[in-house]
């Protein structure tokens, strides 16, 4: 059951070739063309600019405080391919770029070796045209970065279990399930995989490797996963313990208890119902969800027949959705890890679903569907028929009331009407997946400048610097893109501290130069403290209303920082997208 590490084949190895470089082309278009963006873009590549600049690594910092949220492993990787490249729009973005290359080619080389190169290649396509893939592997968040680091850990553990013996690709699963965990926490639970493994092999199912080998191989696994926990959390612990230091030993016990187990027995934000997966599972891994009517039978009579290659990825796939749908904070992005699993187990069988009429019918309902929404959104935008579109313009400061943003919808509802029309019900599956590189190409090389600026807060950062000069600059209730786009140094007054906390010192220190010091604070933030006829409107940016002020506008009754509260303090959009 094992395999050459590549597909021997001349015809296998050019489909093999093609699929990358078509992969590569969709998965980079618009890299270099954007800064960060909100939600946690900025925060990360603020974190890896502080790493690049003080020289920490292993103790993150935002601004003047420390970062304790997440493991430091993809924010350095990050900084690493800043020094590799010199430019932060490509950096930003290259880790993710290369860790959706790298579950592709887990997932093709897993289904080759386990049912041949072709069902390997239709499974690694299956991933790359799923929306949530493609939509998070051009973003600079973590999870692309983790869910690649758990689909090694699944693949070496598959290998050994299915196609094995071979230790070496279960030690090496091991240690990306350890890599995982001080990405984002979650890598261990890669090894979940033992469940249903040791299930089949106490049940007797076909498929699974005589594996031979004492107890110390399989503490070798135990022995990979700490090494590679240990690469961060060894030094850390003792860094912490040589500075003696209380805001790092508070960083230590946050991002190790709090930021881990009590995030998930204790949510505190994005509470959603029980229920909740199944919508991302029908909406955001679609083209492939559609189908879910044809695999399901196909996967019922595999496990009928007891047949272990499909037990171990299913099982896994339903025990990572009942864990993370247990506690109540719930985001899409938490169950991606079990996305190339479930393209892997659907790649038998796409080739004989693709040619069946009902799946044809459907993806030739979702392209008309596409041509619809984009093209009436688009047309009514344009119009001025679309209040929510208006507000839109707004609040995010979009050019030219966002004419070129209703010219991009328009221009895909046209891409899916002609993929419907040229495509036909016939080759439907064809045209819909052309539709999909389309949409991603124009995203990335059309969407990206139009939006930017907006966006990433860039043209609200430059105004603000014109306006300061020479001068100094404060940061009060100040977001992470707003520091990282700024071309010269800035004093902030916190970032987790109460808004009156942070505006009181920031008068203080202004009031210590008021001749040469500014202020930049969210408008929500300066409460009965600053007189607005006296500010500066420096424009609007990620739905937020900014503004500079000096000393002269700080009303009487807030001199000398006695700030009172200012209402809740709170944010209206957590996730600024």
């Amino acid at each position: 059951m094992s395999a050459p590490p590549f597909p021997s084949d001349p015809r296998s190895r050019r489909d093999l070739l093609l699929f990358f470089l078509a992969a590569f082309v969709v998965l980079a278009a618009g890299m270099g063309l954007r800064d960060p963006w909100p939600a946690d873009e900025p925060r990360f590549t603020l974190v890896a600019e502080q790493m690049v600049e003080s020289g920490q690594w292993l103790i993150t910092h935002r601004g003047s405080e420390l970062y304790s949220d997440k493991p430091p492993l993809f924010m350095a990787l990050q900084a690493a391919a800043f020094t590799v490249t010199g430019h932060w729009r490509i950096a930003f973005l290259l880790p993710s770029l290369l860790a959706a290359l790298g579950t592709l080619f887990l997932v093709y080389d897993a289904g080759r070796r386990l049912w041949g190169a072709r069902v390997g290649l239709y499974a690694a396509g299956a991933l790359l045209v799923t929306f949530q893939f493609v939509y998070q592997a051009k973003r600079a968040q973590i999870d692309p970065t983790v869910t690649f680091f758990i689909t090694l850990a699944n693949y070496g553990l598959l290998r050994h279990f299915l196609l094995g013996p071979d230790w070496r690709a279960y030690w090496l699963g091991c240690f990306a399930a350890g890599l995982g965990v001080i990405t984002k926490g979650v890598g261990i639970l890669a090894l979940l995989m033992f469940v249903p493994f040791l299930f089949a092999r106490w049940r007797g199912w076909n498929g699974l490797s005589p594996i031979r080998g004492g107890g110390l191989h399989w503490l070798g696994g135990a022995v990979a996963f700490l090494l590679a926990v240990g690469l961060w959390i060894v030094p850390m612990l003792l860094a912490v313990h040589a500075s003696d230091s209380p805001e790092h030993r508070a960083y230590m016990n946050d991002i190790l208890f709090r930021q881990t187990a009590g995030r998930y027995t204790d949510s505190w934000d994005h509470h959603k119902p029980a229920w909740y997966y199944l919508g991302v599972i029908a909406a955001s891994w679609l083209p492939l969800a559609l189908a879910l009517p044809g695999l399901v039978p196909k996967w019922r009579e595999r496990l009928r027949a007891r047949d272990a290659r499909f037990l171990l990825p299913l099982a896994w796939i339903v025990l990572i959705v009942l864990f993370f749908t247990l506690p109540k904070g719930k985001r899409d992005v938490y169950i991606m890890p079990a996305l190339p699993m479930f393209a892997l187990v659907a790649g038998p069988f796409l080739e004989d679903l693709i040619r069946r009429p009902w799946l044809r019918w459907l993806a030739f309902a979702l392209s008309l569907l596409l041509a619809g929404l984009f093209l009436g959104g688009g047309f009514a935008a344009l119009g001025g028929g679309w209040a929510r579109a208006n507000a839109l313009v707004v609040q995010r400061g979009l050019a030219d009331g966002g004419v070129a943003l209703w010219h991009l919808m328009i221009a895909i509802g046209a891409a899916a009407l002609a993929a419907a029309v040229v495509f036909r019900v016939r080759r439907a599956v064809t045209g819909l997946v052309a539709l999909l590189g389309v949409i991603w190409l124009l995203w990335g090389l059309w969407a990206y400048p139009v939006l930017n600026a907006s966006t990433s807060a860039s043209d609200v950062m430059r105004r603000t610097e014109q306006l300061v000069g020479d001068g100094e600059l404060g940061l009060v209730a100040w977001k992470e893109q707003n520091l990282l786009l700024l071309d010269k140094p800035a004093t902030d007054f916190g970032f987790l501290k109460p808004w009156h906390t942070q505006l009181g010192a920031s008068i203080r220190w202004l009031e210590a130069a008021p001749d040469r010091r500014w202020v930049f604070v969210l408008g929500r933030a300066m409460g009965p403290c600053v007189d607005r006829a006296r500010a500066i409107h420096v424009g609007n940016a990620n739905r937020r209303e900014w503004w500079l002020f000096r000393a002269d506008a700080v009303t009487p009754a807030c001199r000398g920082g006695q700030v009172p509260v200012i209402g809740e303090e709170t944010e209206d959009s957590p996730n600024e997208e």
